[in-house]
């Protein structure tokens, strides 16, 4: 029996699926790995991981290097709460300046770039940022420079409290609503994603592994309220901010959201994000 090496996004929303593995729920031999989405999909993509949560974007441009766990996925069908654009002025107008956006995350910075081209048709300069950590520094700045700062997770979630509680001169755009009003579809954020040639040399244990995650995640949907304090402790966010997180998340994978996530890569090909179509190669499924 092979050892997984298993990638675990270090943020809020990939909790209800890793509860169960990190208290010892679920049995589970193998290795959890924590990091930020761009970190996991860098180490899965050179073989240092068999099986991670991967940004949507770049399933997309390395497709024929995995396949798609079925009946998992982070989404959300509307706000997502935790990808914000903070800005001294409304996002129509900030043509012409200069918008920071966080390294931590591909799909997200693909999805600014989707939105700004065919949604908001603001054509701003996107750098990115030293550090999602420096968000604090920038609340100043952005109010008197119109510029933008795209944080994700929970920084993104720490710097939207910490503007309402201080009242901050600051517009705060939720992509996940700017893309529901775009499209009318949900978007599907990441997804997970097996190795393809560890999949082909190991298909009953790629299978096992399969079933393990979507149970823990059962699991953990249905322990919230033993997630919550969790949670807390390891963010120090309010846990009614946490529990409306949690509701805003889903984890499915189902028709619906693979249908929209064929449109956001067809608007990733528009803005010219993606070269090849793209198909979901889904494990289990032919």
């Amino acid at each position: 029996m092979i050892s997984l090496r298993i990638g675990q996004v270090d943020y809020l929303n990939c909790l209800p699926v890793y509860h169960a593995l990190e208290e010892g729920i679920l049995p589970f031999a193998g290795e959890l790995v924590k990091g930020v989405p761009t970190t996991l999909n860098e180490m899965f993509l050179n073989g240092g991981l068999e099986i991670t949560p991967i940004s949507s974007i770049e399933y997309a441009r390395h497709q024929e290097k995995c396949f798609i766990l079925p009946g998992l996925s982070i989404a959300a069908d509307g706000p997502v709460r935790s990808i914000l654009l903070f800005s001294g002025r409304p996002v129509p107008e900030l043509n012409g300046q200069k918008i920071y956006t966080t390294r931590s995350s591909a799909t997200s910075v693909a999805l600014l770039q989707i939105l700004l081209a065919h949604f908001y048709r603001v054509k701003a300069e996107l750098l990115p940022l030293n550090s999602d950590f420096l968000y604090t520094d920038f609340f100043a700045a952005l109010a008197g420079g119109g510029e933008g700062v795209l944080l994700i997770g929970d920084p993104a979630m720490a710097a939207h409290q910490k503007a309402l509680a201080q009242d901050l001169p600051v517009y705060v755009t939720d992509l996940g609503a700017a893309w529901k009003e775009f499209t009318g579809k949900p978007m599907i954020y990441a997804l997970w994603v097996v190795r393809s040639a560890f999949a082909l040399a190991h298909p009953h244990q790629t299978t096992r592994a399969a079933r393990l995650l979507w149970r823990a995640k059962e699991i953990g949907l249905a322990g919230t309220a033993e997630i919550l304090p969790k949670a807390h402790r390891r963010t120090g966010l309010p846990i009614s901010v946490i529990k409306e997180y949690f509701q805003t998340i889903s984890y499915d994978f189902s028709a619906e959201f693979r249908a929209a996530l064929l449109t956001f890569y067809h608007w990733a090909s528009k803005t010219g994000l993606l070269k090849d179509e793209v198909r979901l190669r889904i494990w289990g499924e032919g």
